[in-house]
């Protein structure tokens, strides 16, 4: 076979992403940093997944077509970094076939080459040796194979190859993956697609199908939340979101919380309503309606990993089925400034609301959202000129790509923490423009310290510290600096580390796992050890780190 046409090439597309979901929880579990958050598997199955289904719905001959949906639908779904990467890389190669109805080896690896340089450009600071590098060193061999090889199957051979190679060398290039002992997580991921290509091109089938488990289809009407919709107003939903997951049972997180299905059922029953939930010995599967979806999939996580998420703004869907049988009603005046920010934990969401947040999405650590999540969220604010506030590393990426789908209205603000997050929003001047504000509040970043405390999930070595799964650990900025067995004694130690004779405001954040008389005893050790500082406690109810602390 020496072409390629849009039909093949959906098939090769729907098995890398098959491919990549089966493996998902390798990927998180390649992550360098040990914290509760590894989420690179999890963020370019959700992204590639979506790209998956666009391509579903329109797969055509033109290969040209199929690229573009596949581009479309991987823009719209991309989380997390490297999700956004991954988008970007088939921006690229869609772009470079969408005139093609079908394609050889050499448009094959010219699209592949176009989808390197477009990623490159998305990433203000790439690094090499992550899934950028795996990328750009497959191009640049598929062009060499591509020259000498017109038959598709052994050119995607030599491709799949070298995307080996270079994932095998990302440690030589990335110090903090050798000292880890693992290769990049996203260059995993973009490998595994890369097989899926191939073996569809062989007509294989991967080993790794999905589990087999009850369908949630059989025990809850598709059509169940249009039932009586025009006889009620959207406001009376309590709760708003429709929200379906899996749970993949794992044994080292049951030791911690014994899974019984009446428990889970009785527990997750306090979130919300509609709630059904289907186990057998591997895996959980959880329909729900829940006003904070994210708590929800927290407290599946306490369990094992987090699979075939889904979750639907109920509320916006009764709007559009009522406003089918309404009149078209009197658009209302925007109004000048709108803030979009992101936040895991009810307290902490409360408090951006009360300093001026508009908008508030419920993600960060665990789950990071999506492009159309923040455009989303953007139309929410009905605002002249919207400022984004990510508070996470990980969604900076997302962030910008929504407002360059959106407009030029839009100034991402690129705080990485919840901390940098607040004192951004504090210096936002509703009498200023949009780039003044978008300069101040993006100074305003570097006038607070971000301390964290959390669990390591593995026993490893990093920035010279030996951690045992389990134990507490301090992050200042991004550097992980003291450990201990007590997250209490942590705590104390970060800071110890942190606070110096410039400091003068201790914020406290609260997270779900901290008792009142923890949270006591920390003030009295900071009033006690730090005499002219002044503390703040804030009940963030963040998942998964304990205390987050900004230090001013």
């Amino acid at each position: 076979m020496t072409t390629l046409n849009g039909k093949r090439f959906a098939e090769m597309v729907l098995q890398g992403a098959q491919h990549l979901s089966n493996n998902a929880d390798y990927v998180d579990a390649l992550n360098v940093f040990p914290v509760p958050d590894g989420d690179t598997g999890t963020n370019m199955n959700l992204s590639i997944t979506s790209g998956a289904k666009e391509v579903k719905r329109n797969v055509s001959n033109h290969i040209g077509q199929v690229g573009q949906a596949l581009s479309k639908g991987l823009l719209m779904g991309a989380r997390g970094n490297s999700g956004v990467i991954l988008s970007q890389l088939f921006r690229g190669f869609g772009k470079a076939i969408e005139q093609k109805e079908f394609i050889t080896t050499v448009d094959f690896a010219h699209a592949l080459e176009m989808g390197v340089e477009t990623a490159y450009k998305a990433v203000m600071k790439p690094i090499e040796g992550t899934i950028l590098t795996v990328a750009k060193d497959t191009a640049k061999k598929a062009v060499e194979v591509a020259e000498k090889q017109p038959e598709m199957i052994p050119f995607m051979e030599e491709v799949l190859k070298a995307s080996k190679a270079s994932l095998d060398r990302t440690p030589e290039l990335l110090p903090v993956l050798k000292e880890v002992g693992v290769v990049d997580s996203g260059g995993q991921g973009l490998v595994l697609i890369y097989e899926g290509f191939l073996a569809e091109l062989k007509g294989e089938k991967l080993p790794g199908v999905p589990l087999a488990i009850p369908s949630m289809n059989e025990l809850v009407n598709a059509e169940h939340h249009k039932h009586a919709q025009s006889h009620m107003n959207t406001e009376d939903i309590e709760f708003g979101y429709c929200t379906e997951f899996m749970v993949r049972l794992e044994a080292d997180k049951m030791e911690k919380h014994a899974f019984s299905e009446e428990t889970f059922r009785q527990d997750l029953s306090e979130w919300g309503d509609s709630l059904l939930v289907v186990s057998d010995d591997e895996v959980v599967k959880v329909h729900i309606h829940a006003e904070h979806p994210g708590e929800v999939l927290n407290y599946g996580q306490r369990y094992g990993s987090l699979i075939k998420m889904k979750i639907e703004n109920m509320r916006e869907q009764h709007s559009e089925i009522v406003s089918k049988e309404a009149p078209a009603p009197v658009k209302a005046e925007k109004k000048p400034y709108g803030i979009v920010t992101v936040s895991m934990g009810s307290g902490i969401a409360e408090l951006f609301k009360s300093i001026g947040a508009t908008v508030v999405i419920e993600g960060g650590q665990t789950m990071n959202p999506s492009t159309e999540d923040i455009v989303k969220a953007i139309e929410e604010t009905h605002a002249e000129k919207v400022i984004i506030l990510p508070n996470n590393g990980n969604i900076v990426m997302a962030a910008n790509q929504a407002a360059s789908v959106v407009g030029d209205h839009v100034a991402v603000v690129p705080s990485k923490t919840v901390p940098q997050g607040m004192t951004a929003l504090l210096s936002f001047n509703p009498q200023s423009d949009l780039n003044t504000n978008e300069e101040a509040m993006t100074e305003a970043l570097g006038h607070v310290k971000t301390g964290q405390i959390t669990y390591a999930v593995r026993d490893t070595n990093i920035d010279g510290l030996e951690l045992a799964k389990g134990d507490f650990m301090g992050i200042a900025e991004k550097q992980i600096v003291v450990k201990d067995t007590e997250k209490l004694e942590a705590a104390k130690k970060l800071l110890q580390h942190m606070v110096d004779e410039d400091s003068e405001i201790i914020t406290i954040l609260q997270g779900e796992d901290v008792t009142d008389t923890e949270m006591d005893e920390l003030v009295s050790f900071v009033e006690s050890q730090f005499d002219d500082v002044e503390v703040e406690v804030h009940k963030g109810g963040q998942p998964l780190y304990s205390y987050i602390f900004a230090i001013e």
